[in-house]
């Protein structure tokens, strides 16, 4: 795995997707054909890559955002939400037309669904990512990406990750077939049980199997497999060995923006030098406290809130050995 430089290269990059996140919150989801009534209507900051830099951002790291925004009415809502974070924009370009939109429903059980139609984001370029990239190198360490973005530009952006010598973490959501080569520019994988068992094709329920698709994605070449399992934490995979972080359980309002949550953070920490283990704990903390707030951006926590979280329970969790 590529090693961070903390004394001079702390800064983390997000390549990825921004959206204008249009959410409905009612008792339960409609079944097909069916209308109801919802309870709450919300517009703001979204986009699974806007909402990790906006993570990364709130957890006091350096970061910098690369991605592309309509030059519509949701043009001033996505500016306004990544410069209150502290994410640096010089990298994000205005298109024209729309920006990328994302529909959530949310339940009372605090569970979604989502239909996001990238628009704006289908204009990401490989030349705008070599220029930011090869212009932000000098001071960053950790690159993350996601797959809301155009899929062809995914092994593009994680070789580009790999020749400045930053650490790439790969969060392969919303799952997509990728090319076998891609693997090999990735550091660091993060995906949940339902991504992990349709990308390696080993059905993903608890620890044991996490390992198994972990092993999977070690043998492509990845470095590392970070495959978060909701209820029963992470199960972290290394040519070491493998072990679970527990998760910390909380009341869940809204699942939304949790995972992205987890991989800001988790690319923060290791931007900073911190180990991978420790790293996880900090995404998991994040992501914990996420899950509590409705919304995208508004759900992201900040550090002194997540440091808060970790000092009220004296008894963080640590690394398990996975149950052969």
């Amino acid at each position: 795995m590529t090693p961070a430089h903390p004394e001079d290269r702390t800064g983390v990059v997000i390549v990825g997707s921004v959206t204008a996140d249009v959410t409905t919150f009612s008792g339960r989801l409609p079944a097909r054909g069916e209308t109801i009534l919802g309870d709450e209507f919300t517009l703001m900051l979204g986009g699974k890559g806007a909402n990790q830099a906006v993570a990364a951002g709130r957890s006091g790291a350096r970061t910098s955002f690369v991605g592309c925004v309509g030059d519509d009415l949701f043009h001033d809502l996505v500016v306004e939400g990544l410069t209150a974070a502290g994410v640096d924009l010089t990298h994000l370009r205005t298109v024209p037309g729309p920006t990328g939109v994302a529909h959530i429903r949310v339940d009372a059980s605090a569970q979604n669904d989502i239909v996001m139609v990238p628009l704006a984001n289908a204009a990401l370029s490989a030349a705008q990512i070599d220029e930011a990239l090869a212009a932000l190198a000098p001071t960053t360490s950790v690159l993350l990406t996601q797959l809301e973005t155009p899929s062809a530009l995914t092994a593009h952006i994680t070789a580009r990750g790999r020749e400045h010598g930053m650490t790439v973490i790969l969060d392969p959501a919303p799952a997509a077939e990728l090319d076998a080569e891609i693997w090999r520019s990735i550091d660091i994988v993060t995906p949940n049980e339902t991504e992990a068992t349709l990308i390696s094709g080993i059905e993903v329920t608890d620890a044991a199997s996490a390992e198994r698709a972990g092993r999977w994605f070690l043998a492509q070449g990845v470095g590392a497999a970070v495959i978060t399992l909701a209820g029963q934490g992470s199960c972290v995979v290394t040519a070491e060995g493998a072990s679970v972080i527990p998760p910390f359980p909380v009341d869940a309002v809204d699942t939304t923006a949790a995972g992205d949550a987890y991989a800001g953070y988790l690319g923060a920490a290791l931007a900073s030098g911190s180990t991978l283990a420790d790293a996880v704990r900090l995404a998991t903390a994040a992501g914990a406290l996420a899950v509590t707030k409705q919304g995208a951006s508004p759900s992201l926590p900040h550090r002194a809130d997540v440091d808060a979280f970790l000092t009220a329970r004296t008894a963080a969790p640590t690394p398990a050995p996975v149950a052969s």
